[in-house]
C-alpha cells in the first residue's frame, strides 16, 4: 500500500488516483464556477486554505502533469467566449456580475485539483485529501482480501463436491441399470396380467355359453317329467 510520502514523490502512484475524484467534497466542498466544470486559481487556493501564489508554484512545478489531468489556459478569443458563456449563467442564476479576467485565465477540473492536493505540501486540506485516499485503498484491499479467502473457501467446497460426484457416478449408473431391470420387469408383468385378462374374457364367454346350455338342459328335463306325469295318471 502506498504511503503519503510516495503519493507525493511519485507521479505513477498519483496517476492512479486521478479517477477519485469524490473525496473531494467528502473532504470540504469545492465550490465550481457556473458551468459546474472548471475553478480558477484563486478558487482553488480557497479550497486548500493558501494562498494563490502557493497554488501557482506548485502548479508551474509540475505543469506537464497537471495539464494531463485538465489544466488549461485561455487567452484571446477563447477566453471572451468562456468569459461571455459565464456571465450568461451568471446572470442566469441571479448574480449581479462575473470578475472579468484580465488578459489570460487558468482553469482548473476535478481531476486537475485532485493532482494539486497530491502535491501540495503545507495545506492540512491537501493532506485531509490524501489521507481519505489512502484509508479508502485499505479498506478496499481489506474487502478484496475477505472476498479473496471467500472465493478460496469455496473453490475448496467445489473441490470437494467434484471428487463426491466422481465417487457417486459409478453408483447412480448401477442404479440407473437396476432401474432399468425393473421397469423391463414391470412390462413383462403388464403383459401377462394382459393374457390374463384376455384368458378371463374368454372364460366369463364360456361360463355364460355353459349356463344356457344347462338352462334348456333343465327346461327339457321338466318337460319329461311333465310328459312322464301325465301318462301316469292315464
Amino acid at each position: 500500500m502506498p504511503t503519503e510520502v510516495a503519493l507525493l514523490e511519485s507521479r505513477a502512484l498519483r496517476g492512479e488516483q486521478m479517477g477519485r475524484v469524490d473525496v473531494l467534497d467528502k473532504v470540504k466542498s469545492l465550490v465550481m464556477l457556473p458551468d459546474g466544470i472548471h475553478v480558477r486559481t484563486e478558487d482553488v487556493a480557497r479550497y486548500f486554505e493558501v494562498s494563490t501564489e502557493t497554488v501557482k508554484k506548485v502548479t508551474q512545478r509540475h505543469r506537464a502533469e497537471v495539464e494531463e489531468n485538465g489544466l488549461i489556459l485561455l487567452r484571446g478569443a477563447e477566453l471572451r467566449i468562456f468569459q461571455r458563456d459565464m456571465v450568461y449563467l451568471w446572470e442566469k442564476e441571479g448574480r449581479e456580475s462575473y470578475p472579468q479576467a484580465a488578459t489570460q485565465l487558468t482553469l482548473y477540473t476535478r481531476r486537475t485539483v485532485l493532482n494539486i492536493a497530491l502535491l501540495l505540501r503545507d495545506s492540512d486540506i491537501a493532506r485531509c485529501v490524501r489521507t481519505y485516499l489512502l484509508d479508502a485503498e485499505e479498506s478496499l484491499r481489506a474487502q478484496y482480501a475477505s472476498l479473496d479467502h471467500r472465493v478460496t473457501r469455496i473453490e475448496s467446497c467445489l473441490t470437494g463436491v467434484g471428487s463426491a460426484l466422481q465417487e457417486l457416478g459409478p453408483v447412480l449408473v448401477r442404479m440407473s441399470e437396476r432401474l432399468d431391470s425393473l421397469d423391463r420387469k414391470v412390462e413383462m408383468t403388464h403383459q401377462v396380467v394382459g393374457a390374463m385378462s384376455l384368458r378371463l374374457t374368454d372364460v366369463q364367454q364360456d361360463v355364460g355359453r355353459l349356463d344356457g346350455r344347462m338352462d334348456a338342459f333343465a327346461g327339457q328335463l321338466k318337460d319329461l317329467r311333465r310328459r312322464n306325469g301325465q301318462r301316469g295318471q292315464r
